[in-house]
């Protein structure tokens, strides 16, 4: 009751059967996509370990991991996000710069990204 004796109606919320079809699905996940770093000979150990680092930051023993299995195996996946994440990924490793430990090294490595199916 309010300080005048009289009490106040509250209307109940008015639910939409589109409303209530919404509440009862579930959510529709993301397509995943993976950031792939390509393997090259002009790039060290170092670089790639930095750059892991740097962009995803991932501990040193992750980094270590990632370059050595890029160098044997010609790729590695360095993540496995939505697209615009991936996507951004991918730019950070093609913009990362050059190794200044390799006098022939010009630029930064390759990455591309892929969806999962």
């Amino acid at each position: 009751m309010s300080e005048d004796g009289m009490t106040t109606a509250v209307a109940e919320p008015v639910v939409s059967k589109a409303t209530e079809k919404k509440r009862g699905q579930k959510r529709k996940k993301q397509p995943r996509y993976n950031v792939i770093l390509w393997d090259d000979n002009d790039h060290s150990y170092e670089y790639v370990i930095n750059m892991m680092r740097q962009i995803f930051g991932y501990p040193y023993a992750k980094g270590v991991q990632l370059a050595k299995m890029v160098d044997s195996l010609g790729r590695c996946i360095c993540l496995t996000t939505t697209k615009e994440h991936a996507e951004l990924k991918r730019d950070q490793i093609l913009s990362y710069g050059k190794d200044i430990l390799i006098d022939r090294c010009r630029g930064s490595m390759t990455a591309t990204i892929e969806a999962i199916e």
